[in-house]
């Protein structure tokens, strides 16, 4: 279970999330839905973590830009 403060590595980036780069889990919002700090000014993305793993998901009509995929920095 992921929790907040973990450090999440990106496994497979996008134009937002930079492979092998590192990441902080802010708040909790449920068991599966969480934040992900970007930047220095408190912004943030949602992210899931279920059977598939940890993802930040980007379902856009208008853009084709892959999902970010993420573990837990040990």
């Amino acid at each position: 279970m992921v929790c907040s403060g973990d450090k999440l590595v990106c496994t497979n980036g996008n134009p937002f999330f930079k492979a092998g780069s590192t990441y902080t889990v802010g708040n909790i919002v449920t068991s599966k839905l969480f934040e992900v700090k970007v930047g220095a000014n408190d912004e943030f993305w949602y992210a899931t973590a279920d059977s598939e793993g940890i993802s930040v998901r980007f379902n856009s009509k208008e853009t084709a830009i892959n999902d970010a995929w993420f573990s837990l920095a040990k």
